[in-house]
C-alpha cells in the first residue's frame, strides 16, 4: 500500500508539472508569444533607429547648409547681421611702371 501511495503521488506530481508546462506561467505557448512580441519590438526599434538617423542627418545638413548660405551672403553680397559693422578692405594697388 505504501509503494502504491508513493507511485500515485509521483504520478499526480508529474501530471501537475506537465499541466504547468503547457498552460501555466512560463508555459511553452507563453514563451512563444513573448518571443513573437520581442521580434515585433526589435523590428519597431530598428525602424525608429533608422528614422532617428535620417532626422539627425537632416538636422546636420540644415545646420551646415545655413552656415554655407550665411558665408556666401557675407562674402558675395556683403550682408551683415543686425548690430554688426561691415568694413570692406581693398588691397592697395601697385603703381604701374611707366614705359619710355
Amino acid at each position: 500500500m505504501g509503494s502504491r501511495l508513493v507511485a500515485l503521488t509521483l504520478l499526480l506530481l508529474l501530471v501537475v508539472l506537465h499541466g504547468q508546462l503547457w498552460t501555466g506561467r512560463g508555459s511553452i505557448g507563453q514563451v512563444q508569444e513573448m518571443r513573437r512580441q520581442l521580434a515585433e519590438q526589435q523590428q519597431a526599434n530598428a525602424q525608429a533607429r533608422q528614422a532617428n538617423e535620417r532626422l539627425a542627418a537632416e538636422v546636420q545638413d540644415l545646420r551646415e547648409g545655413l552656415d554655407m548660405v550665411e558665408e556666401k551672403a557675407r562674402s558675395e553680397l556683403g550682408m551683415v547681421r543686425q548690430g554688426e559693422i561691415y568694413v570692406h578692405v581693398t588691397p592697395a594697388q601697385q603703381p604701374q611702371p611707366t614705359q619710355k
